[in-house]
């Protein structure tokens, strides 16, 4: 009376399913592919860079560092470099805490 009679539908083709199921996960697989390009490179190709100019750090640089003191350096060590801020004031800092090389003359 109220309910009606529910039919079985008949099974899709196998080829069809595969490839209906291929069609599905292509919007995933695009969103990681632009996720990549758009967040993850870049990410790398920056750190690639902060890495290769830590290691360039000389004496006689002028740096910024990550809470944005400025200083000459005076000292490098392996994981550590001296920071001269003013006249007579060294700090030690670790290397990693360089964000920039300022060019040479900056600091008077």
């Amino acid at each position: 009376m109220f309910i009606t009679n529910a039919f079985a539908q008949a099974a899709p083709a196998a080829a069809a399913s595969t490839q209906d199921s291929l069609m599905s996960m292509l919007p995933i697989v695009l969103m990681f592919v632009v996720l990549y390009f758009v967040m993850i490179r870049p990410q790398m190709k920056k750190q690639k860079e902060h890495k290769a100019m830590v290691e360039a750090l000389a004496k006689g640089d002028e740096v910024v560092t990550a809470g944005g003191l400025l200083g000459k350096v005076s000292k490098i060590g392996d994981n550590f470099i001296g920071v001269e801020i003013t006249q007579g004031v060294e700090i030690q800092l670790q290397r990693q805490a360089v964000v920039q090389v300022l060019p040479k003359g900056t600091l008077k």
